[in-house]
């Protein structure tokens, strides 16, 4: 499976079958040009959105004929298998920012988990619906989502192999979040990639857990 990071949390996974999954695909200019990455203008299969605000939703400018999923429950579309798991935008069950999904796709003999704007730490519940995890796509910067303080004890709760960092402040993110460093400052196992795609494999995952931080594409 090939992983490629957009900007914010937005990613593409693509399937050795050579399916397309887009994941919160963002609005480019996004509050008053607060979000300046690029515009998301490739094909896909599969668009997932966790929920509905502009820099986590935006489909308009995504190519070809796609399913979207937006809705809790289990979906399996051309041999993916997606489980979408409700949560909440806040610590507060979503009184302040609402709800948000985590998604899970399976594929490639690989589970990834995509979870949103989480903005709580996760439940033993939902921990037991994540079962075991080999990517973890995860919030780290704070405001809007769960902090680096957050970010780190929902990693270490759930074991992934690798984490993904998402949803910090870049040069192209004027949002008040923080940097990727508070998150991986202090932290074993951190790889700076100087790509914005990772090729992900079962039998390729290293032993000990990582840290992998992406370049955005856009």
């Amino acid at each position: 499976m090939k992983l490629k990071w957009y900007g914010h949390s937005a990613f593409k996974l693509t399937t050795d079958k050579g399916v397309r999954i887009i994941i919160d695909p963002y609005e480019s200019g996004f509050g008053n040009g607060g979000l300046a990455y690029g515009k998301i203008t490739d094909e896909a299969d599969l668009v997932l959105t966790s929920h509905d605000h502009g820099d986590h939703s935006y489909v308009r400018d995504i190519k070809g004929k796609f399913t979207r999923i937006e809705k809790e429950g289990s979906h399996a579309v051309a041999g993916v298998k997606v489980t979408a798991i409700p949560c909440f935008h806040d610590p507060s069950q979503g009184k302040d920012r609402g709800k948000n999904l985590i998604f899970v796709i399976e594929a490639d003999g690989l589970k990834v988990a995509h979870v949103g704007d989480l903005g709580h730490a996760l439940s033993l519940d939902i921990l037991q619906k994540l079962g075991s995890v080999d990517v973890l796509l995860l919030p780290v910067g704070g405001f809007y989502t769960i902090d680096a303080k957050g970010a780190t004890e929902v990693m270490n709760a759930v074991k992934p192999r690798i984490t993904i960092p998402m949803h910090y402040k870049t040069e192209k993110c004027a949002f008040p979040i923080a940097g990727v460093d508070e998150f991986t400052k202090g932290k074993k196992g951190v790889r700076v990639v100087n790509a914005s795609e990772l090729d992900v494999g079962k039998e390729s995952l290293s032993k000990d857990a990582e840290i992998v931080v992406l370049k955005y594409a856009l």
